[in-house]
């Protein structure tokens, strides 16, 4: 049945309770996020047989999203991608991250957004949206931010992503979802035999250690 369901996905380690949402379209088609990291568990589509399968890889519990994932599926912020030096500079002054993968900080930090319960609301027919409020110097950027990510799931099995953030002082911000995809399904083998095609006339060059070299 199209619509939005729920259930009980696991806890944190600091005992929080972590909800997984699972968007239904009449096609059958079904994704599932939890309220955790705005993690997208599951996307299931036919093949060309009409054989269901799910195509994002994740993982089945909480602890390994905790402890082992390599942002799965995850909200990436406050800033996604790497960050040179682990600092920036921003109306004089300057701001020191934390260095997860020196010299970079990476996806946020120690404990991005990747890492937050977040506040879950469904908003009409296969549409939920998650919101977290990031406490001034959170991972020490500047600013309270309070972010949205609207997640949302039609009849042409589009599933659609909508990104919205306020901030109480001038501050940086690059958020994304950082979901892998096995189009074979999870668990069917390598995806070396994947062929992507990119319709652009730019690519960012990077380094190597993959900071853009602008």
């Amino acid at each position: 049945m199209a619509g939005v369901s729920s259930e009980t996905f696991g806890q944190t380690q600091s005992g929080e309770t972590v909800t997984r949402y699972t968007l239904k379209n009449s096609k059958g088609v079904s994704v599932s996020i939890l309220n955790y990291g705005g993690i997208i568990v599951d996307i299931n589509v036919p093949d060309r047989d009409g054989n269901f399968d799910d195509i994002s890889l994740g993982f089945d519990n909480v602890p390994d999203y905790e402890t082992k994932s390599p942002y799965f599926g995850a909200i990436c912020g406050r800033v996604a991608n790497v960050v040179a030096g682990a600092q920036f500079d921003l109306e004089g002054q300057t701001y020191k991250l934390y260095e997860n993968r020196p010299p970079l900080s990476v996806h946020g930090g120690k404990a991005g957004f990747d890492k937050k319960t977040w506040q879950a609301e469904v908003v009409g027919d296969n549409k939920l949206s998650l919101t977290y409020v990031s406490p001034h110097l959170e991972e020490n950027y500047p600013g309270e931010l309070t972010s949205s990510v609207t997640y949302s799931l039609d009849d042409h099995s589009a599933l659609t992503l909508q990104y919205a953030a306020t901030t109480t002082r001038t501050t940086v911000l690059n958020l994304t979802n950082h979901a892998y995809f096995n189009l074979a399904g999870h668990g069917h083998g390598h995806l070396n035999d994947h062929r992507l095609k990119v319709f652009s006339d730019k690519y960012l060059v990077l380094d190597d250690i993959y900071v853009p070299t602008g």
